[in-house]
Order: C-alpha cells, then structure tokens, then sequence
C-alpha cells in the first residue's frame, strides 16, 4: 500500500509539472507597444479586431481588453487580445483574438 500511494504522488507530480512547463508564458503588453505594433502592421487596430466577435455577439459591450504577447519558438510571440464581452443577454463572455488577423481562438462564458 505505502508503495501504491507513493507511487501514485509521484506520478501526480510528474505529470503537473509537464503541464505547467508546457504552458505558453504571455507578456501584458501596455498602450504604446501595441501602438507601435498596430503602426508597424503587425497587429490589427482592436475595432478592426472586435468585429467577428460583435459579429456572433451583437449588441455586446466591450467590458476589458488586454493585448498580450505569448512565449513561443522562434524569434517573435504570438499577439493575443484577451478580451471579456457583456451580451445583450447580460452573459459575460470570455474570448481570445489573434491580433495579426482577427480570428477567434478561444470563447467561453465568463465563471
């Protein structure tokens, strides 16, 4: 028994710490360096951005948006805009947009 519960601990660690390793660090990124982004042409203006999701959520109000910059290989991150939606319907919704293109990555209601 002691054995089968040591076990058992040291593959629970085992394997919380090969999820957390693997999860994408992000960067916030403040006011002028997604003005700077959006001036270079690496990122979308956020209006440009938020029309699919007013799209599938119409009459939604912005409540927060948030552009982060994700750790990944390679010699720049991925641009992400976190961004929390109030619907007509009084639900909270949680999304990620890809800055560079607009796409919808994530959509989940807010907890």
């Amino acid at each position: 028994m002691k054995g089968s519960a040591l076990y058992r601990a040291i593959l629970i660690t085992a394997v919380a710490a090969l999820l957390l390793s693997g999860r994408a660090q992000a960067r916030d990124l403040d006011q002028d360096e997604a003005l700077r982004l959006r001036q270079a042409g690496v990122i979308l203006a956020l209006e440009q951005l938020m029309q699919p999701a007013l799209g599938r959520y119409p009459g939604a109000t912005l409540l927060e948006a948030e552009l982060e910059e994700t750790q990944s290989a390679g010699p720049a991150g991925r641009y992400i805009y976190d961004i929390e939606l109030l619907t007509s319907t009084g639900v909270v919704r949680e999304l990620e947009l890809d800055a560079r293109d607009g796409r919808i990555l994530q959509d989940e209601e807010d907890d």
